[in-house]
């Protein structure tokens, strides 16, 4: 996911600063297809992780209220961007067919509020969802630098460590 997330920000950057240029639209031409999976694969994820919420390491203290509500706007803006883009898709009219499977059909009247809150939302909440990612990494730096507390250990599935943890909570 994080690859498909660097592509996805790596292209919406370069359309951003470098339009009209080979690897912008290299990756631009991609963008919809790549959004699609990853909208697919959060949703998968995010069940997967609802169904394993007991078996996840235990957290301590106050630093757990802020983990949960840093996952929480990941997950809402990971959810909120594609959302608002495939609102918007289907509001313009035009067919919507990753990797050429239609999933929209088009030729339907556009709907100017679906397009209007799609062109609204989805760019500012990707870029919001990019800061917030950026957060993520900073803290993952923190907790393996400055706290030093195996985060990275457990976040890489460090299984022996994990057994511990659980084994200690039970």
């Amino acid at each position: 996911m994080a690859a498909l997330f660097a592509w996805q920000f790596v292209g919406a950057t370069l359309h951003a600063l470098a339009d009209d240029t080979a690897v912008a639209d290299f990756f631009w031409g991609f963008h919809r297809d790549v959004g699609f999976v990853l909208f697919v694969t959060v949703i998968a994820r995010g069940a997967w992780g609802l169904i394993n919420m007991r078996r996840r390491p235990p957290q301590q203290g106050v630093l757990r209220t802020f983990a949960r509500l840093g996952h929480l706007g990941l997950y809402a803006l990971m959810i909120l961007v594609p959302s608002v883009a495939l609102i918007r898709q289907f509001g313009s009219g035009r067919p919507f067919a990753p990797f050429g499977i239609a999933l929209i059909e088009g030729g339907g009247e556009r709907v100017e509020w679906m397009t209007a809150l799609g062109s609204l939302v989805h760019a500012n909440a990707g870029w919001a969802l990019l800061a917030l990612v950026f957060g993520h990494a900073a803290m993952v730096v923190i907790h393996q630098v400055i706290w030093k507390d195996d985060t990275l250990a457990r976040m890489a599935g460090n299984v022996d460590r994990r057994n511990s943890e659980l084994q200690a909570a039970e």
